[in-house]
């Protein structure tokens, strides 16, 4: 896949990543990470050098997700060298400290540790670093959004009123930080019944493509309801590792595409 670059030399860029890319949801529980750690895997298996940032401190999902818990190597200069799996640069809060510990930082720390993880990761040569945002339009999501050059952004939703109703307010934050909305992706659109193949929409229809169409920003697509997808996260086997030619991986394939395709615009 050829590439584009968006981000312009210097300025707050990262040395050698060509694209920065967030991955947003207004609220929590729309499944925000598992289609950031799905998009990272579709974009590396068509040979683009991918790195995923999990910046959600308060309640890191990277190592579930990913099934990989080891810690990163320090080096001179307390340049941190991220993880290497499945053909992504990794790295996670959860990878630096105990799983098990809640973190608890006021605003001031929260903002450092996510300067540290932007700046002092050497992330290499990368086409584009998807950072896996922490939900919300609070402190950490507005640093972030700050600290780096953004690409563009990709929101989350569900077809319930309630999230679609916060992805306006989420949009809200990256205008104000001057983002551009690459598209959204409507996650748990459907339950297709594996005995009759009848698709029921258990959250309603059609929401995340109208909410779309409404704010004039692109749809990229419909992931289902599966417990496919839910299993093979919580085993460390995402869908794109495990079963990228499923009809569940053709969907997280059609979603990278059409980031690309934003990007390019």
């Amino acid at each position: 896949m050829s590439f584009p670059r968006t981000l312009p030399e210097g300025g707050t860029t990262l040395p050698g990543v060509a694209n920065v890319v967030a991955v947003s949801s207004a609220k929590g529980g729309v499944g925000k990470s598992t289609v950031a750690v799905n998009l990272a895997l579709a974009l590396a298996r068509d040979g683009t050098r991918v790195g995923l940032l999990d910046a959600d401190i308060y309640g890191p999902s990277l190592p579930v997700l990913i099934g990989v818990r080891e810690a990163p190597e320090i080096r001179e200069g307390d340049r941190i060298q991220p993880l290497a799996a499945h053909g992504l640069a990794l790295m996670s809060m959860g990878f630096l400290a105990d799983q098990e510990a809640p973190v608890i930082w006021r605003g001031p720390l929260l903002a450092q540790a996510v300067q540290q993880f932007l700046q002092q990761v050497d992330w290499g040569e990368l086409d584009l670093l998807i950072l896996d945002m922490p939900p919300g339009t609070g402190d950490v999501p507005l640093t972030l959004s700050q600290a780096v050059t953004l690409s563009g952004a990709v929101v989350v939703t569900t077809p319930q009123s309630v999230a679609l109703e916060d992805v306006e307010r989420g949009m809200a934050m990256f205008d104000k930080v001057d983002v551009d909305i690459l598209g959204l992706v409507e996650n748990m659109s459907y339950y297709l019944c594996p005995h009759c193949d009848k698709r029921h929409e258990v959250f309603g229809h059609g929401g995340g493509r109208l909410t779309a169409e409404r704010l004039d920003i692109d749809f990229l697509g419909e992931i289902p309801l599966d417990e496919t997808i839910r299993e093979g996260g919580d085993r460390g086997a995402p869908t794109m590792l495990a079963e990228p030619e499923s009809s569940r991986g053709q969907a997280f394939d059609a979603i990278a595409r059409g980031v690309v395709v934003a990007l390019e615009d």
